[in-house]
Protein backbone atom coordinates (compact mmCIF):
# COMPACT_ATOMS: atom_id res chain seq x y z
CA UNK A 1 0.00 0.00 0.00
CA UNK A 2 1.78 3.58 -0.77
CA UNK A 3 2.80 5.63 1.89
CA UNK A 4 0.83 8.47 2.18
CA UNK A 5 1.04 12.03 4.16
CA UNK A 6 -0.79 10.89 7.15
CA UNK A 7 1.36 8.21 7.89
CA UNK A 8 4.78 10.43 7.55
CA UNK A 9 3.05 12.75 10.41
CA UNK A 10 2.44 9.52 12.33
CA UNK A 11 6.08 8.43 11.81
CA UNK A 12 7.47 11.92 12.84
CA UNK A 13 5.07 12.99 14.81
CA UNK A 14 4.45 16.48 13.12
CA UNK A 15 0.72 17.51 12.22
CA UNK A 16 -0.20 16.76 8.48
CA UNK A 17 -0.20 20.30 7.70
CA UNK A 18 3.35 20.61 8.66
CA UNK A 19 4.42 17.18 6.73
CA UNK A 20 2.34 18.64 4.07
CA UNK A 21 4.50 22.11 3.81
CA UNK A 22 7.19 20.47 4.73
CA UNK A 23 7.49 18.27 1.38
CA UNK A 24 6.67 21.44 -0.88
CA UNK A 25 9.45 23.00 0.50
CA UNK A 26 7.07 26.00 2.19
CA UNK A 27 8.96 28.99 4.27
CA UNK A 28 6.49 29.04 6.80
CA UNK A 29 8.47 25.75 7.99
CA UNK A 30 11.79 25.40 9.61
CA UNK A 31 14.97 23.92 8.00
CA UNK A 32 15.39 21.21 10.62
CA UNK A 33 11.66 20.08 10.24
CA UNK A 34 11.91 20.17 6.59
CA UNK A 35 14.82 17.97 6.86
CA UNK A 36 13.40 15.22 9.24
CA UNK A 37 10.32 14.98 7.24
CA UNK A 38 12.15 14.69 4.07
CA UNK A 39 14.27 11.95 5.19
CA UNK A 40 11.39 10.04 6.51
CA UNK A 41 9.88 10.37 3.64
CA UNK A 42 12.42 8.87 1.55
CA UNK A 43 13.31 6.06 4.09
CA UNK A 44 9.08 5.27 3.80
CA UNK A 45 9.57 5.26 -0.38
CA UNK A 46 6.45 8.08 -0.41
CA UNK A 47 6.10 9.28 -3.64
CA UNK A 48 3.76 12.09 -3.93
CA UNK A 49 0.43 11.95 -6.00
CA UNK A 50 0.54 13.57 -9.46
CA UNK A 51 -3.33 14.03 -9.24
CA UNK A 52 -4.02 15.10 -5.65
CA UNK A 53 -1.35 17.73 -6.33
CA UNK A 54 -3.09 18.97 -9.94
CA UNK A 55 -6.49 19.46 -7.52
CA UNK A 56 -4.76 21.56 -5.22
CA UNK A 57 -3.13 23.43 -7.70
CA UNK A 58 -4.92 23.49 -10.28
CA UNK A 59 -2.39 22.79 -12.52
CA UNK A 60 -1.10 19.06 -14.07
CA UNK A 61 2.35 19.94 -14.66
CA UNK A 62 1.77 18.37 -18.56
CA UNK A 63 2.15 19.70 -21.77
CA UNK A 64 0.20 18.35 -24.59
CA UNK A 65 2.07 18.00 -28.09
CA UNK A 66 0.13 17.45 -30.99
CA UNK A 67 2.78 16.25 -34.38
CA UNK A 68 1.65 15.36 -37.79
CA UNK A 69 3.37 12.15 -37.62
CA UNK A 70 5.27 10.81 -34.94
CA UNK A 71 7.45 8.47 -37.18
CA UNK A 72 8.42 11.84 -38.93
CA UNK A 73 12.39 11.91 -38.34
CA UNK A 74 12.07 15.93 -38.39
CA UNK A 75 9.27 16.13 -35.75
CA UNK A 76 11.53 13.79 -33.88
CA UNK A 77 13.94 16.36 -33.25
CA UNK A 78 11.54 19.34 -32.70
CA UNK A 79 10.14 16.69 -29.79
CA UNK A 80 13.70 16.11 -27.85
CA UNK A 81 13.89 20.20 -27.89
CA UNK A 82 10.61 20.38 -26.60
CA UNK A 83 11.02 17.70 -24.02
CA UNK A 84 14.66 18.85 -22.78
CA UNK A 85 12.69 22.52 -21.51
CA UNK A 86 9.62 21.00 -20.01
CA UNK A 87 11.73 18.24 -17.54
CA UNK A 88 13.77 20.91 -16.51
CA UNK A 89 11.18 22.91 -15.73
CA UNK A 90 9.59 19.75 -14.54
CA UNK A 91 6.74 19.21 -16.68
CA UNK A 92 6.07 16.17 -18.41
CA UNK A 93 4.79 15.88 -22.23
CA UNK A 94 2.15 13.60 -23.93
CA UNK A 95 2.21 13.41 -27.57
CA UNK A 96 -0.19 12.42 -29.75
CA UNK A 97 -0.31 11.95 -33.96
CA UNK A 98 -2.59 13.89 -36.15
CA UNK A 99 -2.00 12.09 -39.18
CA UNK A 100 -2.51 15.53 -41.22
CA UNK A 101 -6.31 15.51 -40.87
CA UNK A 102 -7.40 18.79 -39.48
CA UNK A 103 -10.54 16.80 -37.48
CA UNK A 104 -8.59 14.22 -35.60
CA UNK A 105 -6.13 16.92 -34.41
CA UNK A 106 -8.69 18.96 -33.42
CA UNK A 107 -10.05 16.47 -31.39
CA UNK A 108 -7.08 15.38 -29.75
CA UNK A 109 -6.85 18.82 -28.67
CA UNK A 110 -10.20 18.98 -26.98
CA UNK A 111 -9.10 15.55 -24.91
CA UNK A 112 -5.75 16.93 -23.82
CA UNK A 113 -7.61 19.98 -22.30
CA UNK A 114 -10.48 17.82 -21.20
CA UNK A 115 -7.54 16.37 -19.25
CA UNK A 116 -6.38 19.28 -17.95
CA UNK A 117 -2.56 19.80 -19.76
CA UNK A 118 -1.44 23.06 -18.99
CA UNK A 119 -0.45 23.77 -22.54
CA UNK A 120 0.14 22.67 -25.84
CA UNK A 121 2.00 22.96 -28.67
CA UNK A 122 0.58 22.18 -32.07
CA UNK A 123 3.29 21.28 -35.01
CA UNK A 124 2.15 21.84 -38.42
CA UNK A 125 -1.62 22.13 -38.09
CA UNK A 126 -3.72 22.73 -40.88
CA UNK A 127 -6.55 24.25 -39.27
CA UNK A 128 -9.44 25.82 -40.86
CA UNK A 129 -10.38 29.42 -40.32
CA UNK A 130 -13.46 28.19 -38.03
CA UNK A 131 -11.55 25.88 -36.52
CA UNK A 132 -8.58 28.27 -35.39
CA UNK A 133 -10.82 31.04 -34.43
CA UNK A 134 -12.62 28.01 -32.21
CA UNK A 135 -9.30 26.62 -30.93
CA UNK A 136 -8.15 30.37 -29.49
CA UNK A 137 -11.17 30.37 -27.44
CA UNK A 138 -9.63 27.59 -25.35
CA UNK A 139 -8.58 28.75 -22.12
CA UNK A 140 -5.27 26.55 -22.46
CA UNK A 141 -1.71 28.31 -23.97
CA UNK A 142 -1.73 27.02 -27.38
CA UNK A 143 1.48 27.93 -29.05
CA UNK A 144 1.89 26.64 -32.88
CA UNK A 145 4.80 25.36 -34.73
CA UNK A 146 5.31 25.56 -38.39
CA UNK A 147 1.78 26.52 -39.14
CA UNK A 148 0.51 25.34 -42.52
CA UNK A 149 -3.12 27.07 -42.30
CA UNK A 150 -3.72 30.28 -43.55
CA UNK A 151 -4.76 31.36 -40.26
CA UNK A 152 -1.93 33.15 -37.92
CA UNK A 153 -1.97 32.01 -34.45
CA UNK A 154 -1.86 34.68 -31.68
CA UNK A 155 1.65 32.33 -30.17
CA UNK A 156 3.95 31.36 -33.19
CA UNK A 157 6.93 29.61 -33.79
CA UNK A 158 8.26 29.20 -37.56
CA UNK A 159 11.38 28.77 -39.59
CA UNK A 160 11.79 31.24 -42.76
CA UNK A 161 11.42 28.96 -45.61
CA UNK A 162 11.19 31.71 -48.07
CA UNK A 163 14.99 32.63 -47.59
CA UNK A 164 16.03 29.21 -47.00
CA UNK A 165 14.86 27.70 -50.53
CA UNK A 166 16.34 30.72 -51.66
CA UNK A 167 20.00 30.09 -50.60
CA UNK A 168 19.60 26.35 -51.98
CA UNK A 169 18.40 27.45 -55.12
CA UNK A 170 21.02 30.38 -55.02
CA UNK A 171 23.60 27.51 -54.32
CA UNK A 172 22.33 26.23 -57.67
CA UNK A 173 22.46 29.18 -59.76
CA UNK A 174 26.30 30.11 -58.54
CA UNK A 175 27.36 26.36 -59.61
CA UNK A 176 26.12 27.36 -62.91
CA UNK A 177 22.64 25.87 -63.06
CA UNK A 178 19.75 27.48 -65.38
CA UNK A 179 17.23 25.16 -65.90
CA UNK A 180 16.73 24.02 -62.44
CA UNK A 181 12.82 22.29 -61.44
CA UNK A 182 11.49 22.41 -58.12
CA UNK A 183 9.59 19.44 -56.38
CA UNK A 184 7.10 20.01 -53.67
CA UNK A 185 4.56 18.65 -51.63
CA UNK A 186 0.59 19.76 -52.82
CA UNK A 187 -0.94 18.73 -49.55
CA UNK A 188 1.89 20.56 -46.87
CA UNK A 189 -0.04 24.21 -46.93
CA UNK A 190 1.83 27.30 -46.08
CA UNK A 191 5.43 25.57 -45.97
CA UNK A 192 5.21 24.33 -49.63
CA UNK A 193 3.97 27.48 -51.04
CA UNK A 194 6.60 29.49 -49.14
CA UNK A 195 9.35 27.35 -50.58
CA UNK A 196 8.43 27.49 -53.72
CA UNK A 197 7.99 30.77 -53.54
CA UNK A 198 11.60 31.16 -52.33
CA UNK A 199 12.53 29.29 -55.71
CA UNK A 200 10.69 31.51 -57.82
CA UNK A 201 11.76 34.52 -56.23
CA UNK A 202 15.67 33.58 -56.57
CA UNK A 203 15.24 32.43 -60.39
CA UNK A 204 13.42 35.41 -60.96
CA UNK A 205 16.42 37.67 -59.06
CA UNK A 206 18.96 36.21 -61.62
CA UNK A 207 15.80 36.31 -64.69
CA UNK A 208 15.66 32.87 -65.23
CA UNK A 209 12.40 31.71 -66.30
CA UNK A 210 10.95 28.75 -64.94
CA UNK A 211 9.26 26.84 -67.29
CA UNK A 212 5.36 25.43 -65.68
CA UNK A 213 6.04 22.06 -66.70
CA UNK A 214 9.02 22.43 -63.88
CA UNK A 215 7.43 23.07 -61.11
CA UNK A 216 6.04 19.30 -60.28
CA UNK A 217 3.55 18.69 -57.51
CA UNK A 218 3.00 15.37 -55.28
CA UNK A 219 0.75 14.75 -52.51
CA UNK A 220 2.84 14.16 -49.94
CA UNK A 221 6.54 14.35 -48.22
CA UNK A 222 7.73 10.97 -48.20
CA UNK A 223 10.42 8.89 -50.08
CA UNK A 224 7.24 7.53 -51.75
CA UNK A 225 6.15 10.64 -53.54
CA UNK A 226 9.66 11.77 -54.01
CA UNK A 227 10.15 8.94 -56.08
CA UNK A 228 6.79 9.84 -58.07
CA UNK A 229 8.17 13.14 -58.43
CA UNK A 230 11.35 11.88 -59.64
CA UNK A 231 9.00 9.85 -62.43
CA UNK A 232 7.61 13.29 -63.42
CA UNK A 233 11.03 14.70 -63.61
CA UNK A 234 12.19 11.95 -65.81
CA UNK A 235 9.10 12.23 -68.15
CA UNK A 236 9.84 16.07 -69.18
CA UNK A 237 11.25 16.67 -72.59
CA UNK A 238 14.14 18.62 -71.66
CA UNK A 239 15.30 17.36 -68.22
CA UNK A 240 16.99 20.25 -65.92
CA UNK A 241 19.88 20.15 -64.30
CA UNK A 242 19.20 20.49 -61.18
CA UNK A 243 16.20 19.59 -58.84
CA UNK A 244 15.24 21.06 -55.59
CA UNK A 245 12.93 19.24 -53.58
CA UNK A 246 10.42 20.49 -50.62
CA UNK A 247 12.66 18.15 -48.16
CA UNK A 248 14.94 15.22 -47.52
CA UNK A 249 12.54 13.16 -47.36
CA UNK A 250 11.57 13.37 -50.94
CA UNK A 251 15.10 13.98 -52.38
CA UNK A 252 16.19 10.65 -50.79
CA UNK A 253 12.98 9.18 -52.82
CA UNK A 254 14.52 10.81 -55.85
CA UNK A 255 17.67 9.23 -55.48
CA UNK A 256 16.69 6.26 -55.07
CA UNK A 257 14.97 6.62 -58.12
CA UNK A 258 17.80 8.51 -60.20
CA UNK A 259 19.79 5.33 -58.97
CA UNK A 260 16.92 2.51 -60.22
CA UNK A 261 17.25 4.62 -63.77
CA UNK A 262 21.04 5.00 -64.02
CA UNK A 263 20.89 9.04 -63.36
CA UNK A 264 23.93 9.69 -62.06
CA UNK A 265 24.13 12.39 -58.93
CA UNK A 266 25.66 14.76 -59.06
CA UNK A 267 27.36 14.63 -62.89
CA UNK A 268 23.71 14.15 -64.30
CA UNK A 269 21.62 16.13 -61.97
CA UNK A 270 22.66 18.56 -58.66
CA UNK A 271 19.47 17.37 -55.83
CA UNK A 272 18.97 19.18 -52.88
CA UNK A 273 16.67 18.36 -49.58
CA UNK A 274 15.14 20.24 -47.26
CA UNK A 275 15.21 20.24 -43.24
CA UNK A 276 18.82 18.45 -42.72
CA UNK A 277 16.75 15.12 -40.67
CA UNK A 278 19.54 12.31 -39.48
CA UNK A 279 19.36 10.59 -42.97
CA UNK A 280 20.18 13.12 -45.26
CA UNK A 281 23.64 12.42 -44.03
CA UNK A 282 24.18 9.27 -45.25
CA UNK A 283 22.23 9.54 -47.90
CA UNK A 284 24.20 8.40 -51.80
CA UNK A 285 25.43 10.76 -52.43
CA UNK A 286 24.94 12.54 -49.16
CA UNK A 287 22.55 15.61 -49.28
CA UNK A 288 22.44 19.25 -49.67
CA UNK A 289 20.07 20.29 -47.86
CA UNK A 290 18.97 23.68 -45.60
CA UNK A 291 19.42 23.03 -42.06
CA UNK A 292 16.35 23.97 -39.87
CA UNK A 293 17.59 24.45 -36.31
CA UNK A 294 14.69 21.78 -35.28
CA UNK A 295 15.99 21.11 -31.93
CA UNK A 296 15.89 25.10 -31.09
CA UNK A 297 12.71 24.84 -32.66
CA UNK A 298 10.68 23.21 -30.36
CA UNK A 299 12.79 24.25 -27.11
CA UNK A 300 11.29 28.06 -28.45
CA UNK A 301 7.94 26.62 -28.16
CA UNK A 302 8.05 24.79 -24.99
CA UNK A 303 9.91 27.77 -23.47
CA UNK A 304 6.64 30.15 -24.57
CA UNK A 305 4.40 28.15 -23.74
CA UNK A 306 5.82 28.15 -20.30
CA UNK A 307 6.32 31.99 -20.75
CA UNK A 308 2.38 32.12 -21.33
CA UNK A 309 1.45 30.24 -18.25
CA UNK A 310 3.67 32.29 -15.85
CA UNK A 311 1.60 35.12 -16.99
CA UNK A 312 -1.83 33.44 -17.04
CA UNK A 313 -0.56 32.14 -13.04
CA UNK A 314 0.25 35.89 -12.40
CA UNK A 315 -2.97 37.57 -14.11
CA UNK A 316 -1.22 39.05 -16.78
CA UNK A 317 -1.93 39.16 -20.30
CA UNK A 318 0.45 38.70 -23.22
CA UNK A 319 1.39 40.12 -26.40
CA UNK A 320 1.05 37.72 -29.73
CA UNK A 321 4.55 36.60 -30.41
CA UNK A 322 5.34 35.02 -33.99
CA UNK A 323 9.45 34.28 -33.61
CA UNK A 324 10.57 33.50 -36.97
CA UNK A 325 14.20 31.27 -36.64
CA UNK A 326 16.83 31.02 -38.96
CA UNK A 327 18.56 28.07 -40.51
CA UNK A 328 21.64 27.10 -42.45
CA UNK A 329 22.44 25.87 -45.92
CA UNK A 330 25.01 22.91 -45.88
CA UNK A 331 26.60 21.89 -49.18
CA UNK A 332 27.02 18.35 -48.97
CA UNK A 333 27.99 15.85 -52.25
CA UNK A 334 24.81 15.83 -54.26
CA UNK A 335 25.27 19.17 -55.85
CA UNK A 336 27.96 20.35 -58.22
CA UNK A 337 28.42 22.09 -61.64
CA UNK A 338 26.48 21.09 -64.74
CA UNK A 339 28.24 18.99 -67.04
CA UNK A 340 28.65 20.35 -70.65
CA UNK A 341 27.62 18.20 -73.31
CA UNK A 342 27.94 19.57 -77.45
CA UNK A 343 28.67 22.82 -75.77
CA UNK A 344 25.28 23.15 -73.83
CA UNK A 345 24.22 22.91 -70.36
CA UNK A 346 22.81 19.47 -69.31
Amino acid sequence: MATTIKDIARKTGFTHSTVSRALNGSSLISEETISKVTRAAREMGYHPSAAARSLKTNQTRALGVVVRNIDDPFFSEVLQGVEDIARQRGYSIFISSSMNDPDREQSIVESMREHRVDGIIICSTSFSASQSRHLQDYDVPIVVVNNQASEDYRYAISHDDVEGSRQITRHLIELGHQHIAYLGNSISGRTNLERLSGFQEEMAAHGITVPPENLIMVPGGEPATGSLGAEKFLALANQPSGLVCFNDMMAIGVLRKFQEVGIRVPEDCSVTGFDNISFSEFSNPPLTTFDQPKHFIGAEAAGLVLELLQQKHEGNGHEPVNRLLKGNLLVRQSTASPQKRGGIEK
